[in-house]
């Protein structure tokens, strides 16, 4: 199995709402989606920060973005859309940014055909919701975070099971 380091990006606006796109996995094209924060990948020779930017530029359109630390880190196992069981190994760094209607225009197909809603959360509608969030209990975990308090080292969450 082969590993993907990944930036996720606590992409915070100025009311301290915080950006989340739902989407179906590629492996289950029609199945539920699940809300998730932005970001994807780190490319060859990029860094971890030029990567969250990049991911928030592209995904979001926004361009006044504050980078912050990496809070938490997280590895998971997912299906590719080919069926290839991949180890994420995901670093979730905090931002900051004026907000705005975030653009579609720098997605990529596959984030045309899979995506199907992105949109800015309260704390309180993160915390009341039903729906699939990732990672699981992000709404408890933000508490500190959305407060600006950050821990000393970045802090490893798991993946619940069951």
């Amino acid at each position: 199995m082969r590993d993907r380091i990944t930036a996720r990006v606590l992409l915070f606006d100025a009311q301290n709402r915080i950006l989340l796109m739902k989407a179906r996995l590629p492996s289950a094209p029609e199945g539920i989606g699940a809300w998730f924060t932005v970001g994807g990948g780190v490319e060859p020779g990029e860094s971890l920060v030029q990567a969250a930017l990049r991911e928030v530029a592209e995904e979001t359109g926004l361009a006044e973005v504050a980078l912050g630390p990496v809070v938490w880190l997280r590895e998971a196992v997912l299906a590719l859309e080919d069926g290839e069981a991949v180890l994420f190994k995901e670093s979730y760094l905090v931002a900051r940014c004026p907000g705005g209607e975030p653009s579609r225009a720098g997605w990529q197909a596959l984030e045309h055909a899979m995506v199907d809603d992105m949109r800015w959360w309260t704390l309180a509608e993160l915390a009341a919701t039903d729906e699939p969030v990732y990672p699981e209990g992000l709404s408890a975990l933000l508490g500190d975070i959305a407060a600006g308090c950050y821990p000393p080292r970045p802090v490893s969450i798991t993946v619940r099971r069951g």
